[in-house]
């Protein structure tokens, strides 16, 4: 991995444990095992390489989840795969954690990533619903995109009370009770989530 590489991971850990204003340049460089000019060999600075990194975690975040969604079955087999996959809801949800980020919050550049991300979910997810609906397989009557906000709220809310109690359970019981509200009549919504 080169030192640039490095360094945007670094970075990316470091955001994801501590957050913008807790990822020091020294702690950066310690975690890549780097040397004191590399940063700015590379990077302009902090925030030109916290873009990057948000960046590089978005581009995760959205080929992860198209893995699911873009995948084979149904509308609803393929919500119930993107809200099951494996996660670390313990240690919260990378993009989730920068909105909770005022110094990320307060910059237009470092936060339009995430917005572009949780957009772009939406709208995968707010399509998902639709073909359902054509599909005969969701009611007629739901709104796409209504649909698509309560899936993204499960989800980012399953991690606040998974962290909060410690426990992954908070966040499966969550998934449990929008898939019970989801479910065409032939479905199963109450199998264990992993």
């Amino acid at each position: 991995m080169t030192t640039s590489e490095r360094l945007i991971q670094s970075t990316r850990e470091l955001l994801w444990e501590r957050g913008y204003v807790g990822t020091s340049p020294k702690a950066i460089l310690e975690r890549a095992g780097a040397g004191q000019g590399s940063m700015y060999h590379h990077f302009k600075g902090k925030p030109d390489l916290a873009l990057a990194a948000i960046r590089r975690t978005a581009e995760e975040m959205r080929a992860t989840a198209e893995g699911v969604l873009g995948g084979p079955g149904t509308p609803y087999e393929r919500i119930v795969g993107y809200l099951r996959r494996e996660r670390d809801v313990l240690r919260g949800c990378p993009i989730g954690r920068l909105t909770m980020d005022p110094d990320v919050i307060a910059s237009d550049e470092l936060r339009a990533p995430v917005d572009e991300t949780l957009d772009w979910l939406r709208e995968r997810l707010a399509g998902i619903v639709e073909e359902g609906q054509r599909r005969g397989e969701f009611a007629p009557g739901l709104d796409g995109e209504e649909i698509a906000a309560a899936i993204v709220a499960t989800v980012q809310g399953g991690y606040v009370l998974a962290r909060a109690s410690g426990l992954p359970s908070a966040f499966d019981a969550g998934v449990r009770g929008l898939l019970s509200l989801l479910a065409p009549p032939t479905a199963s919504p109450t199998a264990s989530t992993a």
